[in-house]
């Protein structure tokens, strides 16, 4: 990406923005699409994360950032004050070029390791992510939107959805295939956000293209009611290289997926400048851990804030 798009995407110092990046099903293309948005995000000048809340062996992130030595979730104990060279540490690196690089967060041990516990909640995702740093946040989310939302009403509780959705400075991404089946599926989980009293006037609708050329009728058509019910519509163009090697390594992308990914980062900085203002608000910091003496050494130390 060139030097006048990259100062477009970039967010002002002390501000913080979380994009989860959600579906209604799978093959969704929503991997793909925080993949790139953290990239746009991060060739702005963004130090950027990507989460991967999915289980190891459901999701591609471990495979994606093979072969690197950052030791992966499993570092982070639950239970115990984190120090921001501790989160840092365990993260993965994705080159972007250019010396730019951005981090992500995933559960990169062998396969038949046991099962990591990992956190329900979504403000734990996003306390981890503060003590990192990060300015923009994007969680690669593992739910099925529409359901959980059905769900959650009718057990009374709050959803993952809801949950991701109110957190500070939320620009929910929501992705389909640029297909019938996926647009369906879109349309449901839009309908699902708009009874449940959800923030579509600050989600982005994402539709990625399965194949090269002009999207189906149908794409098209779901394109429009969708512009009328969130905040902006996106088109991932259709990229051979990652539909056949997958987004291990970045560097033969096309121009154009580049150039989509771009727009998408472009779109999700218009709609918080909309919502919140520009420049941005600075965010919630986490509670310092604090610092103990050698007289004091044998108290216990008070763990670090984990409200937001």
């Amino acid at each position: 990406m060139g030097g006048k798009q990259s100062a477009s995407v970039a967010l002002p110092p002390g501000a913080r923005l979380l994009l989860p990046v959600m579906a209604a099903t799978g093959g969704s293309g929503r991997s793909t699409a925080a993949d790139l948005l953290a990239g746009a995000m991060a060739a702005g000048g963004t130090g950027t994360v990507v989460l991967d809340t999915a289980p190891r062996l459901s999701s591609p992130w471990p495979a994606w950032t093979l072969g690197q030595e950052a030791g992966g979730l499993a570092l982070l104990p639950p239970d115990r004050p984190l120090t921001r060279s501790q989160v840092r540490s365990a993260a993965a690196r994705r080159p972007v070029g250019r010396g730019v690089a951005w981090q992500v967060l995933t559960d990169g041990r062998d396969w038949h390791c046991p099962p990591l516990a990992l956190p329900q909640d979504p403000a734990a995702w996003l306390q981890l992510a503060a003590i990192g740093g990060w300015q923009a946040v994007i969680a690669d989310t593992a739910h099925p939107v529409a359901h959980d939302i059905l769900d959650a009403r009718c057990a009374g509780r709050t959803g993952q959805t809801r949950a991701w959705c109110e957190l500070p400075y939320a620009v929910p991404v929501l992705c389909a295939a640029a297909t019938a089946s996926g647009v369906q599926a879109l349309q449901q989980a839009v309908m699902a956000l708009h009874a449940d009293g959800m923030p579509l006037q600050r989600t982005v609708a994402v539709l990625v293209a399965q194949t090269d050329g002009r999207l189906p009728a149908v794409a098209r058509a779901g394109a429009t009611m969708l512009t009328s019910r969130t905040a902006a519509v996106v088109h991932l163009t259709h990229d051979p290289h990652i539909r056949a090697h997958g987004l291990r390594t970045a560097s033969r992308l096309r121009p154009r997926t580049r150039q989509a990914a771009h727009l998408l980062a472009q779109a999700v900085l218009t709609v918080a400048g909309a919502t919140w203002g520009m420049p941005l608000p600075e965010a919630p910091r986490p509670a310092p851990l604090a610092v103990v003496s050698p007289a004091s050494a044998a108290l216990p130390v008070p763990p670090a804030s984990r409200s937001l």
